[in-house]
């Protein structure tokens, strides 16, 4: 919305259906007049679901299964379908359909454009347009029709659909918008009738029948529109709106938009125009983080969070600058128009797209009347879905890589690289080394890439030892036991002959998943935290001080058979007597030194010193 880095199209994708929206609000305020036709402002009451009950059960209607579509049905409104399985062939139209209505209402420059330019085109009336954040002054208030969302309310279960249907949408437009989209949605999106069409009448540039037929339907549907907005005025208006929303065509389906409308109204004798569009995008936050994401980018902003019958959702109230081309104006001046707008955004159940409704008018004392008629559309939405994550339908299937051979065991030397074994090979089998021995219990540590979830390879409940390739991953370490003292003289003992048998045959232990990772060419760490469940407890802090023995004399050495002295084991230490003063100065001798006599000859060659300090 603004030049912000936040909201361009890559940070924010929602951006291009914000700038159909605002672009549609530049068409209503240059192009409506007082000699538009009007719908009376009960059109926009509340659905009057009780006359049609197929209300409660959209999915059940008759529609095309892979839309978007929409369809207007009695008593109810239109009826829009909308889905993440078919996203179209992205085949453009926009210059197809501009040609079929300037032939239709029989030429002539459309408002705005050069009658020799010989081309026709959005840029041409400096379009689509960007609207900008007004004032936070100028924000609307968050209606009583929207707060009254945020209140609980029981929510539906999404409609089970056919494995690869995706996620699909289907909500009411209340009467009273005249919709600038095609009811059969853009080329291979919907499933329309191509109707055949003789050899000598293909279409000169070799463009699919399906592209063809969708040109020809949005042609005829946008010169209805028009003849319905200004059935009171000269074809001169009807070719300039049409025009002008044909140009506009690329752009709608390239924003991910599957409706866009314009609502005229009259109120107590006088005019009103509305403009509302609703996309499809992908974003994978979840309605919390994506309701603090955008309560942080659009300080201007009102952000609530709504439970919807559909589910949670996020609602946004803020106020928009919108500019007016010059070449639309009627008096050919630019200008800026002030709006307000309301943007509701309901995550669907595969988890990564978003579905994305915003209605914007620039008659503020109408607020509450468009509000409530757009917390009647947030509340007639209705999902459907096939099970499958957005996710996992976009990650291509792919053959299951091979699985990384176990880190090579620490020797006291040096620590070998890890190795991985190619695809579809296998790998020799490789001599165990055993870590450094240590006190304490053999662990495993596992690599970085390890994943305790993944299912574990091999002939379960055999008992059969598995195979090299399939041993435990991870790197030998010893976890210390819990009385071991890391501040001890550091000698290692050499194996102990009565270590375990499946140490001695060299079974690997069991691998410990959640141990803290250690890499191979580390040393053992004295400090672990993982403790064996098999070993002693850790015997509690004595709750008064130990009381320390009477120092015994020197034992009497040993003598061996040969009469000498044995040697006394262990490290020979001085334990200080009770009165022992650590800071006093050890240095000085426990009696005056005498000073030396001095010398007769030396004092005489000897110059004065110099004493600073007298």
């Amino acid at each position: 919305m603004t030049q912000d880095v936040q909201f361009s199209a890559e940070a924010n994708p929602f951006a291009a259906a914000e700038q159909v929206c605002a672009t549609l609000g530049t068409l209503t305020d240059a192009l409506f007049d007082e000699h538009t036709s009007r719908h009376p402002a009960a059109s926009l009451g509340a659905l009057r679901t009780a006359g049609l009950p197929a209300a409660e059960a959209l999915f059940g209607l008759p529609l095309a299964p892979n839309g978007p579509v929409h369809a207007a049905l009695d008593r109810l409104g239109t009826v829009l379908t909308a889905g993440t399985a078919r996203p179209g062939t992205g085949a453009r139209i926009a210059d197809r359909v501009i040609d079929a209505l300037q032939t239709r209402y029989g030429g002539g420059a459309v408002r705005g454009a050069i009658a020799d330019r010989g081309t026709t085109s959005a840029a041409l009336f400096q379009l689509p347009v960007t609207g900008e954040f007004a004032d936070a002054k100028l924000r609307p208030p968050f209606a009583p029709a929207l707060a009254a969302l945020a209140a609980g309310q029981q929510t539906r279960h999404p409609v089970e659909l056919p494995t690869g249907a995706g996620a699909e949408v289907r909500l009411v437009v209340p009467p009273g918008f005249h919709p600038l989209t095609s009811p059969g949605g853009p080329p291979g999106v919907s499933a329309r009738t191509v109707p055949a069409r003789p050899a000598d009448t293909e279409s000169a540039d070799g463009a699919a029948p399906a592209t063809v037929a969708a040109a020809a339907e949005l042609t005829g549907h946008l010169a209805e529109v028009a003849e319905e907005l200004f059935s009171a005025t000269g074809p001169e208006p009807r070719r300039d709106f049409a025009v002008v929303s044909a140009t506009l065509a690329d752009l709608i389906h390239e924003a991910g938009v599957v409706y866009a409308g314009v609502c005229a109204l009259e109120l107590d004798g006088r005019t009103s125009d509305a403009a509302l569009v609703v996309s499809l995008a992908r974003h994978p936050l979840p309605i919390t983080s994506l309701a603090t994401e955008l309560a942080t980018v659009r300080r201007h902003a009102e952000v609530w969070t709504v439970l919807l019958p559909a589910g949670p959702a996020a609602v946004l109230v803020e106020g928009r600058t919108v500019p007016v081309p010059g070449p639309l104006a009627s008096d050919g001046q630019r200008r800026w128009v002030v709006t307000s707008a309301v943007q509701a955004f309901v995550p669907l159940p595969d988890g990564g797209t978003v579905l994305c409704a915003q209605l914007s008018t620039a008659r503020q004392e109408d607020w509450e009347l468009y509000t409530e008629a757009f917390a009647e559309l947030l509340k007639s939405i209705q999902f459907g879905w096939d099970g499958e994550s957005a996710t996992a339908a976009a990650a291509p299937a792919a053959a299951p890589a091979a699985a990384p051979a176990p880190t090579a065991a620490p020797t006291p030397v040096t620590a070998p690289a890890p190795v991985t074994a190619p695809a579809g090979e296998e790998r020799a089998a490789e001599p165990e080394e055993l870590p450094v021995h240590l006190p304490g219990t053999p662990v495993r540590v596992p690599p970085a890439d390890f994943s305790p979830f993944a299912p574990a390879s091999g002939p379960a409940g055999d008992g059969a030892e598995p195979a090299p390739a399939d041993r435990p991953k991870g790197t030998p370490v010893t976890v210390p036991p819990p009385d071991f003292d890391p501040f001890a003289p550091d000698t290692l003992p050499g194996p102990s002959d009565d270590a375990p048998a499946a140490r001695s045959a060299g079974a690997p232990p069991a691998a410990d998943p959640f141990g803290t990772t250690v890499a191979a060419e580390q040393k053992s760490d004295p400090f672990g935290t993982t403790l064996a469940s098999q070993g002693p407890a850790v015997p509690p802090p004595p709750s008064t001080p130990p009381v320390i023995p009477a120092q015994a004399g020197p034992a009497a050495p040993t003598a061996t058979a040969d009469g000498e002295a044995a040697p006394r084991k262990g490290t020979p230490v001085m334990v200080p007597p009770p009165d022992f003063d650590p800071f006093a100065m050890t240095d000085l001798p426990s009696e005056p030194m005498a000073e030396p006599e001095p010398n007769a000859d030396e004092d005489a060659d000897a110059k004065p010193q110099h004493r600073p300090f007298g």
